[in-house]
């Protein structure tokens, strides 16, 4: 026996307009359509129709979490500071944290992501290599400080998540256990209806190795992602690597001063040398950890600061102020150069190869340089990719232009190897009597972020239209108006009840047939089942919500085939 939620007895509140604030499909709909309303800003309260999407994506996400042996757990949000203090993620995280202090002044957090919770248990719970493998999971609400909570659910300050770990002792473990999950997010997102890739990613504040997302393409993604048309690469935009290719600058002449008066910018550069953006090398300041770094790319591109922020993870970068000048003669603003910088690390993109000539700053002001060789007027301490990459950037594979997309971030897994481990002493008794360290796997789903994903990419200009897996119900029954037919819409949604088939029934008194069918395409129930003029007649017209397409069925005959779907 199904449930039949009919709409007279439902709290649901369906809008004819947009919210005021909604600038992302899924904000519109989910809140047009009754699924959501916000608290305030990036807190939102999942009403009756949202909790059951929101329940229905849990639940394929458990089955097939407990389908490779993970264990279903559940910890508490509000966490105390320690353990995040040891792993430095206390200070890391910044203002993203949530932090609090209890009525004696301990320290506490509600937390965004739980390696060293999940650690720790794992700690006290197993001694030996016989009680490993094991995966352990939870569902459970996360909280971030976001900034700028926006585009409705897909962007909180609350939000539900999926968050797995698993614990090995062998690094070839950790890769059947990555192998597992990878495999079961590829069913859990095929199973939930999303058209998804899988890309190459940084770890970032979470560390470790191998690193793969789960991007939904969608206008409203907050991700750029690069796809090759010619092979199978893709990857997130800050995961792109650029071969470092030297080539032979021995015929380059020596290095010659320019006098360039007003030119700080490379527009101002090129147009005065009558050279391309791209001849020229930009030379970004930036403070690591307080200390002043150069990173040079070439003049035709941008430095990619979310970049290099992840290369040089956990340390804090920052641009450079008109203060960082002071005292330093060595660091002329608007004509910086590479050659002659005194005690500054210099990174440059891997397109600043050994050999290549460049026009660029001469630490004078009004004054250039040109012949600048890489390699041999100036050396690189640190090759990084580091610009932004752009529609067209040679595939690393293939070699192919590469095409831009956005995404949003539903899943992504992570091999996070020993440190957690290593932070938390987390060993157990090897097989020859001594202690092993364990290795560790991180593996996250954005539930609440699936929403949103779903309502972006399987909307249409009348609604949300879900997936039958999902939906908050399989067929919404509409009566369109009389007795006689609100009597058959009732009686047919508890036959489909008891034939196992989940049922939304609009048995409102008082509404327009119009308004019925207007909230029934916006609400987005997979089939509609419409009790009308032909009711007298015991027969119903039923449509495909996605398709459009219609036909007349008897009772026994929609019976029988909404319950065989």
């Amino acid at each position: 026996m199904a449930q039949v939620q009919r709409m007279s007895r439902l709290m649901v509140k369906t809008l004819r307009d947009d919210p005021a604030d909604a600038e992302t499909l899924n904000h519109k709909l989910l809140v047009r359509a009754g699924y959501v309303r916000r608290n305030s800003a990036g807190i939102w309260t999942w009403l009756p129709l949202g909790k059951k999407v929101l329940d229905n994506i849990s639940r394929v996400v458990r089955e097939e979490m407990d389908a490779i042996g993970a264990q279903e757990v559940l910890l508490p949000a509000l966490l105390p500071k320690e353990p995040y203090e040891a792993s430095s993620r206390w200070e890391e995280y910044g203002d993203l944290l949530f932090r609090l202090k209890d009525r004696k002044g301990g320290e506490y957090l509600l937390g965004p992501t739980h390696e060293e919770i999940f650690t720790l248990i794992v700690k006290d719970q197993v001694a030996s290599y016989k009680d490993l493998p094991v995966m352990l999971y939870q569902i459970q609400a996360k909280y971030r400080d976001e900034a700028r909570p926006r585009s409705g659910v897909l962007r909180g300050r609350e939000f539900q998540m999926k968050d797995s770990y698993s614990f090995d002792t062998t690094d070839e473990g950790l890769a059947e256990s990555y192998a597992l999950h990878r495999a079961a997010y590829q069913k859990i997102f095929a199973r939930l209806g999303l058209d998804y890739r899988i890309v190459s990613a940084v770890s970032g504040a979470m560390g470790g190795s191998a690193s793969e997302e789960f991007l939904a393409p969608a206008a409203a993604g907050e991700d750029t992602f690069v796809d090759c048309p010619s092979c199978d690469y893709a990857a997130n935009t800050e995961a792109v690597t650029f071969a470092l290719k030297p080539v032979d600058g021995s015929g380059v002449g020596p290095v010659e001063e320019l006098d360039t008066p007003d030119t700080p910018t490379i527009e101002t550069l090129a147009a005065h040398l009558g050279v391309p953006a791209s001849a020229t090398l930009k030379n970004l300041l930036v403070k690591v950890d307080g200390e002043i770094v150069a990173v040079g790319v070439p003049g035709n591109r941008e430095v990619d600061l979310g970049k290099l922020g992840e290369h040089l993870a956990p340390a804090v970068v920052e641009l450079v102020t008109a203060e960082d000048f002071e005292g330093r003669g060595d660091l002329v603003r608007g004509y910086v150069g590479p050659q002659g910088l005194e005690k500054v690390r210099y990174i440059a993109d891997p397109r600043v190869a050994p050999g290549t000539a460049w026009v660029t700053g001469a630490n004078k002001v009004n004054t250039h340089a040109k012949n600048v060789v890489a390699g041999r007027d100036f050396e690189v301490d640190d090759y990084l990719d580091v610009v932004v990459v752009e529609e067209g950037d040679p595939c690393p594979k293939c070699g192919t232009g590469l095409k831009l997309d956005r995404a949003i971030e539903i899943g992504h897994i992570f091999q996070l190897g020993r440190k957690y481990a290593d932070t938390f002493q987390l060993d157990v008794l090897g097989q020859q009597g001594k202690p092993v360290r364990v290795t560790m796997g991180s593996y996250g789903i954005g539930v609440s972020r699936a929403v949103a994903a779903l309502a972006e990419q399987s909307a249409d200009e009348q609604g949300l239209c879900w997936p039958k897996e999902i939906a908050p119900a399989d067929v919404h029954v509409v009566a369109a108006g009389k007795a006689l037919q609100t009597e058959l819409a009732l009686d047919v949604s508890e036959k489909l009840g008891a034939a196992g088939v989940r049922v939304l029934v609009d048995d409102r008194a008082g509404v327009s047939p119009g308004v019925k069918f207007t909230d029934a395409e916006l609400i987005g129930v997979p089939k509609i089942l419409v009790a009308g003029r032909r009711s007298a007649e015991g027969v119903l017209e039923l449509k495909d919500r996605r398709t459009g397409e219609r036909e007349e069925l008897t009772v026994d005959e929609a019976i029988a085939r909404l319950a065989a779907e």
